[in-house]
């Protein structure tokens, strides 16, 4: 069934309401404070609708979005739109900040990798053929146009979901003054404190389990995390992670199996928590650096 014509889930809280709803792959959680049936209804609509919106618009799997759009043109120069090109102009920062392990066009490497939890690696000369296809400085960018060499993809998958979060909740604020909190598959953004005053509590899964390891208290701004609990493969006791690194084409290793960031926005915590587990080994360095709270689980 489309998610389009999926309604979303309301219901009471001890404090107040919660929606839920599906997109972007995962599971999404409205939670807001003070306000009326009718408004938490409203609200949820909108969170859904702009979610959605997001999805469609920037998804490589959706043959209208601006990604195909852009895959489409077949080398040729396009021309984009505003929120396209801030995007863009956002992954390029990461690049240059990760230098170069934060690389929109390593997308296509998925050609090659699922994981499923199974034990099935694909062949290294299948790999490298895609290796052969990525690099970040090869695509010619200068807002609005964009040139993708023939047989490069993009992928805005590493900031999309972040983004919505920060969208969504941008949104709704802007439609009612009341405590919420935006959660799009454990990326997060809130409001402020809650209605009594208190802080947001948050749960940071151990990887692997079902069990919160860390119990966190967010009153503003945003958490991310990123980590391998749910999409790996286990081969001969190697866990291999779903984060690749470009240069080779090949799950980062000796990556923490989590690492959750706490930012002003999500879209940056987010982008901060992938950047570090492209360090590997030295994704506590790199995050010490960057002086922002931390939570890394190995």
């Amino acid at each position: 069934m489309d998610q389009a014509a999926a309604p979303f889930l309301l219901e009471r809280t001890d404090a107040g309401w919660r929606a839920r709803f599906q997109a972007m792959a995962s599971p999404c959680e409205l939670l807001v404070e003070g306000v009326t049936p009718a408004q938490a209804h409203t609200l949820a609509a909108l969170a859904q609708h702009e979610a959605q919106r997001i999805e469609h618009k920037f998804s490589r799997y959706r043959d209208g979005s601006v990604v195909a759009a852009i895959h489409a043109a077949r080398g040729r120069r396009f021309e984009l739109d505003a929120e396209s090109a801030d995007l863009v102009d956002y992954a390029a920062a990461c690049h240059a900040l990760s230098g170069g392990l934060f690389d929109i066009t390593s997308g296509v490497l998925r050609q090659a990798w699922r994981f499923d939890g199974s034990d099935r690696l694909p062949a290294p000369a299948q790999v490298a053929a895609l290796v052969a296809r990525v690099g970040w400085p090869r695509v010619e960018w200068q807002r609005p146009f964009l040139r993708l060499p023939e047989g490069m993809e993009i992928d805005f998958g590493g900031v999309g979901k972040e983004y919505a979060v920060d969208r969504v909740l941008a949104l709704l604020q802007a439609q009612a003054a009341a405590p919420m909190l935006v959660n799009f598959g454990g990326d997060l953004a809130v409001s402020g404190p809650r209605a009594d005053g208190s802080a947001w509590q948050v749960g940071v899964e151990r990887p692997g389990t079902a069990e919160a390891a860390l119990l966190l208290e967010l009153r503003a701004g945003a958490l991310a995390t990123s980590g391998d609990a749910r999409r790996f493969l286990l081969k001969d006791g190697v866990r291999h992670g779903h984060i690749l690194d470009p240069r080779d084409g090949w799950p980062v290793r000796q990556a923490p199996r989590s690492i959750t960031v706490a930012a002003g926005r999500c879209t940056e915590a987010g982008s901060l928590a992938t950047i570090a587990m492209l360090q590997g080994a030295g994704a506590e360095t790199w995050l010490a650096a960057q002086g922002v709270p931390q939570w890394i689980l190995r």
